[in-house]
């Protein structure tokens, strides 16, 4: 080759450096600079539900409060208990606000001013479904309905089913506003990767009534946080949860061309929710950007 040849060709690679990152890597790149932007701590599973095993994980098995995450895993075993002839999920079942701590059986009540589904508490000493409280619990995250359907099917008993799915570390111990639990440190817990395997497992009909639980999952009232930045017709099941400075999405979505993926983003020590919910909602609009381009 004639060294006037060759010269471009250095010049050409010396300007290139390394091969540009793209893909997964450069997604990965863009999301951890978001996480590190934001004040507090974050956690993300992606997974495309295709034979490509293609996903992200990023402090996966760090542990999180799970807030009303866990509210899924309870419908699940919902679900299950229904078809295994426990009971039917159109059942009555008692609207109660008397409840025991798993501390001491002492009894506690919920409180209205905290709940986010109050049309419940005007019905307490009626009647209603199973499903009904069940659907409440999920799209209004109803802490009174989470309650009661727990006092029916069984803390460990969820446990144990989040087992068989394979999510190795979620802990559901009791259900909302048991404050003697949550002083003596025990508290509902998951992680992103545990989340992930739970709303994979509904995606791809493992579990017993999926089909409705996507149905419901995509009923879902609070939109800002996985959902806010993308398209409209983006199909997305999914359920929140939130504390103070904790703000969780697990959602399962579904693009107009017919990919899905799962998505689950954890977030605790925010000091400006705001700003990380805005950060949650970036992130998944970069994974959207990342699956929209590279459909194979």
């Amino acid at each position: 080759m004639k060294t006037s040849l060759l010269f471009p060709l250095i010049l050409l690679f010396a300007c290139s450096g390394p091969a540009e990152k793209s893909g997964l890597s450069a997604l990965e790149d863009d999301i951890r600079s978001l996480m590190q932007a934001t004040e507090g701590d974050f956690a993300l599973a992606f997974r495309i539900l295709d034979d490509s095993g293609r996903q992200l994980l990023i402090n996966e098995t760090e542990v999180f409060h799970a807030a009303s995450t866990m509210k899924t895993p309870v419908m699940i075993e919902l679900f299950k208990q229904a078809a295994a002839g426990e009971f039917s999920l159109q059942d009555s079942i008692l609207i109660v606000n008397e409840f025991k701590s798993i501390v001491d059986g002492s009894t506690f009540r919920m409180d209205l001013g905290v709940d986010s589904q109050e049309g419940l508490y005007e019905r307490i000493g009626e009647k209603a479904s199973l499903y009904e409280l069940m659907y409440q619990m999920i799209i209004k995250s109803s802490n009174l309905a989470t309650n009661i359907l727990i006092d029916r099917v069984g803390a460990k008993n969820v446990t144990q089913t989040m087992r068989g799915l394979g999510a190795e570390d979620i802990q559901v111990l009791r259900g909302v506003e048991d404050l003697k639990a949550f002083d003596a440190g025990l508290s509902n817990s998951t992680t992103a990767l545990d989340m992930l395997q739970i709303m994979e497992a509904i995606a791809r009909g493992k579990v017993e009534g999926s089909r409705e639980m996507v149905k419901i999952l995509s009923d879902q009232y609070f939109k800002d946080l996985i959902p806010n930045l993308l398209p409209a017709d983006v199909k997305i099941a999914h359920k929140t949860g939130s504390i103070t400075g904790v703000q969780h999405d697990t959602a399962i979505l579904e693009l107009p061309n017919g990919t899905r993926y799962v998505l689950v983003i954890l977030s605790k020590n925010l000091t400006d929710v705001p700003a990380g919910k805005e950060a949650i909602a970036r992130m998944s609009r970069l994974i959207y950007d990342y699956v929209s381009e590279n459909p194979d």
